[in-house]
């Protein structure tokens, strides 16, 4: 009996969505997590096993299978499984290769079965906001050093930025998109996350070399004091400083803004837990608050900037503050 259900596991394996890797697309896999019905190769398969609340894995030619995991197989399958858990992937999602790098495929397996990102569209937030800001480790020219440096990433000026010093107001360097190249590696700079970048500066290629200590960028919540007049909303390092650190404009409703309670799914990096998110045409605000009645205070102030009709005057200011460096 257990020969037969060997061979009907390898059967299984004839079906034409089935001959590859269901991740990596790997000719000829020899694994399957018998709990999502999909069969995979050595390396991916490696991944599935830390995932275990997620997936469990066997050997499809050596190890023992019962009936009912062979039906599961039977009935579910990669073709069934790309439908399910790859039905919204982004356009610009990178799906991983059978040669790439161990962090490419463990990123594409978590997203897609453990945080089920590419059924849940709200849960992709974090990298389809068009910003991001976090801290990552950044080699130093001349010492080799690698320091903690604040890096911003946006879409709106197709530009990765970043800031010898967590407060400084001008970027050390900005990178064009367009002109940036980023390639894994792990050996050369010594960490299961290393980054090398590439870009164009003064005309010459310059390389900068980075790595995060898990992997996945966190939220680079910071404290602040923050000041409201009228559509204005201030922040400031200091409750004293003579100078806010930055601005937020807070327009109406009809122009496409939005204030919301909490934080979007997978929002990492916050202390507090009672959040706040503002959402402008361009991207999205988060904000945390200490308790849950300054949360209420500041989301009715917000709200009420929100539901009052924007002014003429209001759209210069507005203009100002999208074309502000």
């Amino acid at each position: 009996m257990a020969k037969e259900r060997r061979r009907a596991v390898l059967e299984l394996l004839q079906r034409p969505g089935n001959a590859r890797c269901a991740d990596c697309g790997a000719p000829d896999p020899d694994w399957a997590s018998y709990t999502l019905g999909v069969f995979i190769c050595l390396s991916c398969s490696g991944i599935h096993r830390n995932i275990p609340q997620v997936s469990k894995v066997k050997s499809v030619r050596l190890d023992a299978w019962e009936e009912a995991q062979v039906e599961f197989m039977a009935s579910h399958g990669n073709d069934a499984a790309r439908a399910r858990f790859e039905s919204k992937v982004p356009s610009f999602y990178y799906r991983p290769t059978p040669s790439d790098c161990q962090l490419l495929r463990e990123q594409w397996i978590r997203a897609k079965y453990e945080r089920q990102e590419f059924i849940y569209p709200e849960k992709q937030e974090p990298y389809s906001a068009g910003y991001r800001e976090g801290f990552l480790w950044k080699r130093g020219r001349d010492n080799g050093q690698f320091l903690s440096r604040k890096f911003v990433l946006t879409e709106r000026e197709g530009a990765l930025k970043y800031f010898n010093r967590n407060d400084a107001k001008e970027p050390k360097a900005v990178m064009k998109i367009e002109h940036l190249n980023a390639t894994f590696q792990p050996a050369k700079i010594g960490h299961p996350h290393g980054l090398q970048v590439t870009y164009l500066k003064d005309n010459s290629t310059r390389n900068i070399f980075i790595y995060h200590e898990d992997g996945k960028q966190t939220e680079g919540f910071r404290k602040r004091w923050f000041t409201m007049d009228d559509r204005r909303l201030m922040y400031f390092k200091d409750p004293l400083d003579a100078f806010a650190r930055g601005e937020v404009f807070i327009g109406s409703k009809e122009s496409g803004y939005t204030v919301l309670h909490g934080f979007p799914p997978s929002t990492q990096g916050h202390h507090w837990p009672h959040g706040i998110t503002i959402v402008t045409p361009d991207r999205k605000f988060l904000f945390a608050c200490e308790t849950e009645s300054d949360q209420r205070e500041w989301v009715a102030a917000f709200q009420k900037a929100v539901d009052r009709p924007m002014l003429p005057q209001e759209y210069a200011v507005e203009a100002h503050f999208k074309h502000k460096p």
